[in-house]
């Protein structure tokens, strides 16, 4: 019983060793293969990386602007206001006094 056991391992271990038909130069050809497939991937995630930073980058100059802008035009509408405050003030002192 362990004889037939034995040959019927040997048998399947040598089945396997014949359904791997690949050479080393086959095996290496699959190996740079999947290296240049995979330097690939890595070249294409690096270049969305950082046109991704660029974007984010012009997008956060662009708000930075949009900000300026607004707190400049209420700088610009807040002295208005007070210009505007002190001519009503300087005109109801002249009244008063007349």
């Amino acid at each position: 019983m362990k004889i037939r056991t034995s040959m019927i391992i040997v048998a399947g271990v040598l089945a396997l060793a014949a359904c791997n038909k690949k050479t080393p130069a086959e095996n290496n050809a699959a190996a740079v293969e999947s290296n240049a497939s995979n330097e690939a991937a890595n070249v294409t995630a690096a270049g969305e990386n950082t046109a991704g930073n660029i974007m984010n980058s012009a997008e956060n100059k662009a708000s930075a602007v949009k900000n300026e802008t607004k707190n400049e035009a209420a700088a610009i509408k807040n002295e208005g206001k007070n210009e505007a405050a002190a001519v009503k003030n300087m005109a109801a002192t002249e009244n008063k006094t007349k």
